[in-house]
């Protein structure tokens, strides 16, 4: 693939996964919300059904981590979590109601909502720590979402929401297909004679604490806009065609840093880039809450995506290789997405939905810029206690 090095061949599997991953949330995340409205559900309903990826990034990552960190069989699951999600697929076309949809979402996420965890686990060896080479893999995936985010865009707003199933089921295709192409990596399974890694002295550490905190807040700030940015925008009165530009631009800068990344990241330490992202945080969502009807301060938040996401993810994943090595390495990375995208996805889209319900979308936003300043002073406390 165009952008990888040589020496990076054995990466392409990998970027190819992230790639056909990330298109297939690019349009799922964002336009969930609205196939959901079209469906004629009201605000909080469609709250709830969307803080349901959340709550199985509750348990099902540190699940499949450990089931992984034990057999040493990371591309075995993914093939298998990707191949019972695709089948999943045949629940969306089922009118069964907001129960049936629920627990079919339930089903679906949790075979989804550890794959990068996984992925990220079972190439960190042959990332060794270059974040230029973790860049250069990770920015297909934002590509992917790219792609899929435009022309998701475009294609409802011409067609209508009605063939929203069609392309979950052609992604997730593309997804369970290139897990079939992934090397298979296998790395000697622990056996009960072995001694076993503690994880709980590495939690018991003071920086390890606040960095979690800080991850928290962070992500729960996100979720303002990763449930409610599209909705809030077509409240606005912008045309799909805008809704996804305004979420392509975000893709765009965050491919650029991902890119130049290798060229940045050794200037602060990881704690203080996390301080950094936790300020960039506060003024997106402030920007967004007031001034969403000026279509030019939209895109100067939707930009400040590759330090609030870009930037914070490398820092995070960094942070999580330097505390959790070897076999704590997919448990580490599986509390990443428990912490964040879990408890602070489902409090962050259920309180959204919350604020929304009894006051307004902008109130969303501002709350979420306040959630940015606690996460900003968490990662203050985890610099100066590392």
């Amino acid at each position: 693939m165009a952008g990888l090095a040589k020496a990076d061949r054995p990466l392409i599997p990998f970027a190819a996964l992230g790639a056909v991953y990330f298109a297939h949330i690019g349009f799922f995340n964002p336009y969930l919300p609205l196939w959901l409205k079209a469906q004629g559900y009201p605000i909080l309903v469609i709250s709830l059904l969307a803080s349901v990826q959340s709550s199985t990034r509750l348990f099902a990552p540190y699940a499949w981590g450990a089931l992984s960190d034990h057999t040493g069989e990371r591309v075995k699951l993914l093939r298998i979590s990707s191949f019972i999600a695709l089948l999943c697929c045949a629940g969306l076309y089922v009118e069964g109601g907001v129960w049936w949809l629920g627990f079919v979402l339930f089903v679906l996420f949790t075979h989804t909502s550890s794959m990068m965890s996984l992925t990220e686990a079972a190439m960190a060896h042959l990332v060794a720590g270059d974040w230029g080479r973790y860049g250069r893999v990770r920015l297909w995936g934002s590509a992917g979402f790219l792609v899929t985010v435009f022309a998701a865009g475009a294609w409802f707003e011409g067609h209508g929401m009605g063939s929203f199933p069609e392309w979950t089921v052609a992604s997730l295709a593309l997804v369970f297909l290139c897990t079939l192409w992934l090397p298979d990596l296998r790395e000697a399974p622990r056996h009960a004679e072995q001694a076993k890694e503690p994880i709980g002295p590495v939690l018991r550490q003071p920086a390890v604490r606040w960095f979690f905190a800080s991850l928290f807040f962070h992500v729960m700030a996100h979720f303002a806009i990763y449930g409610f940015l599209s909705l809030y925008l077509d409240a606005l009165g912008y045309a799909k065609t805008t809704i996804g530009i305004l979420w392509g631009v975000s893709v765009v800068v965050e491919i650029a840093w991902f890119w130049t990344q290798g060229r940045w990241m050794g200037r602060f330490t990881m704690e203080r880039w996390l301080m950094i992202c936790g300020v960039a945080t506060l003024v997106r969502m402030a920007l967004t809450a007031g001034l969403g009807g000026w279509l030019a301060a939209l895109f100067v938040a939707q930009a400040l995506h590759a330090l609030t996401f870009a930037t914070h993810h490398t820092a995070c994943i960094a942070m999580v290789t330097k505390h959790f090595p070897g076999r704590l390495r997919a448990r580490g990375q599986a509390l990443f997405t428990v912490i964040g995208y879990g408890l602070g996805g489902v409090l962050g889209v259920l309180a959204g939905g919350a604020l929304a319900s009894r006051w307004s979308l902008e109130v969303v936003f501002a709350a979420a810029a306040g959630l940015g300043l606690v996460a900003t002073a968490c990662a203050w406390r985890a610099q100066r206690t590392s």
